[in-house]
């Protein structure tokens, strides 16, 4: 009889490189299934079409997701100029086709348009929810609803490559920037049409794909098919996870005494009487041990959130 194991209180953090053809979701069940861990959480959907930088988070470690989800991001897309397409990539129908006749020139002159602050409408071919279901599932139901434009930030949009039909751009923009949005609205602009033909996230935050410790699937999977041992799959496949705080390197620390943390258990206010708060947000640590963050304000711990470890 096979052995059911249970699920387990494993916390952590993967940085994976997303391969091409799996949707965010499909790939969070599956590192969810292979650690047998009761809670994880990635940290911005990718679409089928794009690969990259997708961490993932598990156990307690999810409660910081929303940290990388609010964080800048940069991205490497190509685009094919002359075609229109109804969910601006290449796997959807082309609705538009035109020659492109314009110069380089044109070209980064209407890309300069897209620096600064933006407003851009999200395509229905997207992940956003209205009413709680996907956009995507009304556009296949052949339902067009009226949305409205979002303000996002594009801090550099440089131009890679141009040639013929296909142009390369890199792109560090704010959290919620739509790249097919950005690349179907640079079609109308150069009145020719324009759909993402390969989409890649290089980094969020701080965090870079070509990070030393960037995780593939095609490493997950070996490590699996080489053991027939459960309990050394967990050892090998534990050893690529990252600890809780790495989420949050980027932060100032902030070492609290155990009496402290307890009274903002017990959700007393609490005063930090130092003179060199220079941050909003710390992470707090007793000694070497991650608790969690903190927001400061007027030397108070007006909000935090702590870690809650499991055996």
């Amino acid at each position: 009889m096979r052995k059911i194991i249970n699920k387990r209180h494993i916390n952590g953090l993967l940085l994976l490189d997303k391969p091409i053809g799996y949707t965010s979701n499909k790939i969070l069940q599956y590192i969810k299934f292979i650690y047998k861990a009761k809670k994880a959480g990635h940290t911005g959907t990718l679409d089928p079409l794009a690969s990259g930088l997708l961490p993932i988070c598990l156990g307690e470690t999810t409660k910081f997701t929303s940290y990388l989800i609010n964080s800048d991001k940069k991205y490497i897309v190509t685009a094919r100029l002359g075609e229109k397409t109804n969910t601006a990539d290449k796997y959807g129908i082309i609705i538009k086709k035109k020659k492109i006749n314009f110069s380089e020139k044109k070209l980064k002159d209407i890309l300069s348009l897209f620096k600064g602050k933006i407003k851009q409408i999200p395509t229905m071919y997207s992940a956003i929810k209205y009413k709680g279901i996907p956009l995507y599932k009304y556009a296949r139901a052949g339902i067009n609803l009226f949305l409205n434009k979002r303000e996002v930030t594009i801090y550099k949009l440089k131009l890679l490559y141009f040639k013929n039909n296909e142009i390369k751009l890199k792109i560090h923009c704010s959290k919620g920037t739509y790249i097919r949005t950005i690349i179907d609205d640079l079609g109308d602009k150069l009145n020719c049409g324009a759909h993402v033909i390969k989409l890649r996230r290089i980094k969020i935050s701080h965090f870079s794909i070509l990070n030393k410790n960037i995780v593939t699937i095609e490493i997950l999977n070996n490590l699996i098919k080489n053991s027939n041992n459960i309990l050394l799959n967990f050892s090998l496949l534990d050893k690529l996870l990252l600890p809780t705080d790495y989420i949050l390197s980027d932060l100032p620390k902030l070492q609290l005494s155990i009496n402290f943390i307890n009274n903002l258990k017990y959700g007393k206010k609490v005063k930090i009487n130092i003179n060199f708060i220079t941050n909003n947000i710390y992470r707090i640590y007793n000694k070497h041990n991650f608790l969690g963050i903190c927001k400061i304000d007027n030397n108070y711990i007006v909000k935090y959130k702590l870690i809650n470890y499991k055996n």
